[in-house]
């Protein structure tokens, strides 16, 4: 929804942790590429409530025409930035732009160029689709005629025609989700802040809402901040991911780039029986400074000789069991994704881990086996 007319639809969870160190790497946000027009930036922002830091100093600078997504673990101050960028709360400190107007002395500006869709549909179930969308172009002062012919487009748009005069109470929640979107682009906002918009969404329909994503950026030029906690989203869809953590921003890149920056991508080989895996041990032993140290499991008779997963260290592992006649049953290569990359920068469990600084390492990332053991509580 334009925030010009309502607040209803963002839903203030304003929490936060007081802000520790950062993991083992430079907590600066990398530099954006220049591209052109910028869609938001932010230089400083920050929001406290009493001693309670939620905000600390964040920079962003988020191109038009992209998907943005912000990434952090509950309480790291992800609900907050979109509520300030989106004018719903203030900071404390610091500068930001959206849409080129000045977030303090040009409010209408933002509200006007804008659209927020909340982790909840903020839908009226006891209208149908079409009298949600004509209240939504009442609220925005829409002639009753243009109001109408937009509610029409987008419902079919949203492949909502045919229960557009149904009770919103008898949708699915993939139909709840999609009408809440297209109740944001009535205003045809040029900017949009979709905080969490497929939590509790079945596979299927997450994916539905994915494809309209994508298409607003594609078709309209739309600029999306993205605020997700399910990390095959932010894989899938943003040109950008920022990673917040106690309300700090510890990293910011592309997903590649973001994969790089961890550790623990390895090949793994299963070998028959233990004398194949003594074998193989010392082969990769002998060679450690081309192959790195293999680490071998005895129980599992698998050996994990680090690697960046690509196809020269593949074929030189290939050439190495070749070359000493050994025969591996099984071979997977490893690389680190985004879980590994949510996990390393937001452990929280380990003491002290981190920065003390932004450039200034006193521990090392969370090991690969760890990382695996905890993968499951990303989401």
């Amino acid at each position: 929804m334009p925030v010009s007319t309502s607040t209803s639809r963002a839903h203030p969870a304003t929490t936060g942790s007081t802000p520790t160190a950062a993991p083992a790497m430079s907590a600066t946000p990398a530099l954006v590429p220049d591209v052109g027009a910028l869609a938001i930036t932010a230089t400083g922002l920050s929001k406290s409530y009493g001693d309670k830091v939620v905000l600390d100093g964040i920079d962003l600078r988020i191109p038009e025409g992209t998907i943005f997504a912000l990434l952090g673990p509950n309480g790291a101050g992800k609900t907050t930035t979109v509520q300030i960028l989106s004018t719903l709360i203030s900071a404390n400190s610091g500068q930001a732009q959206v849409a080129g107007h000045d977030l303090r002395r040009e409010v209408a500006g933002v509200r006007a160029a804008i659209g927020v869709t909340g982790q909840f549909a903020a839908v009226d179930n006891l209208l149908t689709a079409h009298e949600n969308l004509m209240l939504m172009a009442d609220l925005l002062h829409l002639p009753r005629r243009e109001g109408r012919r937009r509610a029409n487009e987008l419902l079919r748009r949203f492949e909502l025609t045919e229960a557009a005069r149904k009770p919103v109470s008898t949708y699915s929640g993939g139909m709840r989700r999609k009408l809440d979107l297209a109740m944001t682009l009535v205003g045809r906002p040029r900017v949009i802040f979709l905080d969490e918009p497929t939590t509790g969404l079945d596979p299927r329909s997450r994916r539905t809402m994915w494809e309209i994503i994508r298409a607003l950026v594609a078709d309209d030029g739309i600029t999306i901040f993205l605020t997700t906690q399910y990390l095959e989203e932010a894989d899938q869809l943003a040109d950008r991911i920022a990673v917040l953590d106690r309300g700090k921003l510890v990293a910011e890149g592309t997903a590649e780039e973001l994969k790089r920056l961890i550790p623990g991508g390895h090949i793994r080989l299963r070998f028959g029986d233990a004398s194949g895996l003594a074998a193989a041990a010392a082969l990769f032993g002998s060679a450690a400074d081309d192959f790195g140290s293999a680490v071998p499991d005895g129980e599992e008779f698998t050996l994990l000789i680090p690697s960046d997963g690509g196809i020269p260290a593949l074929r030189a592992v290939l050439d190495a069991l070749d070359d000493a006649s050994l025969k591996a049953e099984a071979l997977t290569v490893h690389t680190p994704d985004l879980d590994d990359v949510f996990l390393a920068l937001t452990d929280r469990s380990q003491p002290g881990h981190g920065l003390t600084s932004h450039n200034s390492p006193t521990s090392s990332l969370t090991s690969h086996n760890s990382l695996n053991s905890q993968k499951g509580q990303a989401r």
